[in-house]
């Protein structure tokens, strides 16, 4: 296939990058050069690339610049004991227009999906995300939607298609394939209250900043997941200041590596974003040192699957029934191979949301149900498809 929109890592990079130990990342991961040409991904199983693109950023112009920093300090990291192959693809550049570039986008991440390659994109303001969703619409498959935000971006329905009103244009254009969207760290204050009770009313999730402070909550959501979207806005200033956004509330430095990690360990995730790096606000290349440090948590992440759901049949899980006070029943299930639980939602056989049969859940969302509480996240999931 064609790549003629991805730019090649600079030399320069790659001179940097020799002078580092031979089991450093940027020694033994295939990189798009110019002299090398496109990388063999017969054997990749996560492929890297960056968007230099930000013409419908709100507020953040720059954020499709110099993302080589972030290579820099990514390559000079060691691996762990991981059997995974990586490739840099390069950049693709801005085309002659936006579109141009979403339908680059999108083109790159339908390749690597359908060849079984997770793609993590870097780089560019988030409305990126729509073109990465748009990617699936080939799967002819439902996808979860999740963002790490201290904002919604809703906008509305009028807006046009910009970083702060994608999610509207997820919801709204055809094919509708988004079956459940949810958002971690979202700080109220910045966040209507008609917007919330807009994603109230679609029983969609949004999970407000305190309420992941125990970050270990946010691993069912992301395991749930099939794309995940990260805005370096949602990571508090001093941590992370390359964003004309940022604020000085959000996540800390070991917090986002965290959610990181549980992203690339959901067996369900097949794409990954971080999206609105602006050099122009870094100082000393911090955030760009995090997000490589992002990127390096998520790869560990993918490389420490359990693939216990949707891979395993429901015999290698042990079965747990609660009877809720109408007589009616919830099916929990622990895996045998992980640990992790999950409880089941009532879908007719042929229905094509029964990928989503089995919703993600912690061992406290089953004693809450041994007391006659029913599971917020179950309820949600049964609403939709009534």
């Amino acid at each position: 296939m064609n790549f003629d929109f991805l730019i090649p890592i600079k030399e320069t990079i790659i001179a940097h990058s020799v002078l580092h130990s031979a089991q450093s990342l940027g020694r033994n991961i295939s990189i798009h050069t110019t002299q090398n040409g496109f990388p063999d991904l017969d054997q990749v199983q996560i492929a890297v690339f960056g968007v230099l693109e930000d013409r419908n950023a709100q507020d953040n112009l720059g954020c499709g610049e110099n993302l080589d920093a972030i290579r820099k300090h990514f390559y000079q990291l060691f691996p762990g004991n991981w059997h995974t192959n990586i490739a840099d693809l390069g950049d693709i550049q801005k085309g002659n227009s936006v579109s141009d570039t979403y339908f680059a986008v999108s083109t790159l991440t339908t390749f690597l999906l359908k060849n079984n390659i997770i793609p993590v994109i870097i780089g560019g303001s988030q409305d990126i995300t729509y073109a990465n969703y748009r990617a699936y619409d080939v799967l002819e498959q439902t996808v979860n939607v999740v963002s790490v935000d201290s904002k919604f971006d809703i906008g509305s329905s009028e807006d046009e298609l910009n970083s702060r009103s994608y999610l509207s244009k997820i919801v709204m254009d055809e094919p509708t394939n988004m079956f459940n969207f949810s958002n971690i760290g979202y700080q109220t204050y910045y966040n209507s209250q008609e917007e919330l009770d807009l994603l109230e009313s679609l029983f969609f999730e949004a999970y407000r900043l305190g309420e992941v402070k125990d970050i270990t909550k946010v691993e069912p959501i992301l395991r749930d997941a099939d794309m995940v979207s990260v805005d370096i806005g949602s990571i508090r200033q001093s941590e992370a200041p390359a964003n004309n956004n940022c604020s000085p509330n959000g996540f800390y430095g070991e917090e986002i590596c965290a959610i990181s990690r549980y992203a690339g360990i959901s067996d369900k995730v097949t794409s990954f974003g971080i999206y609105e790096y602006n050099p122009r606000h870094d100082s000393n290349n911090q955030t760009a040192h995090l997000m490589a440090q992002m990127i390096w948590y998520f790869v560990e992440g993918v490389n420490f699957r359990a693939k216990d759901y949707p891979y395993s049949t429901k015999e290698s899980y042990q079965k747990f029934i609660v009877l809720a006070d109408n007589d009616d029943s919830i099916n929990f299930y622990k895996s045998d191979k992980s640990g992790r639980w999950w409880m089941e939602i009532n879908i007719l056989t042929n229905n094509k949301y029964k990928r989503h049969a089995l919703i993600p859940c912690t061992y406290q969302d089953y004693l809450e149900a041994t007391e006659q509480k029913v599971p917020e996240r179950w309820y949600k999931a049964q609403r939709k498809l009534m």
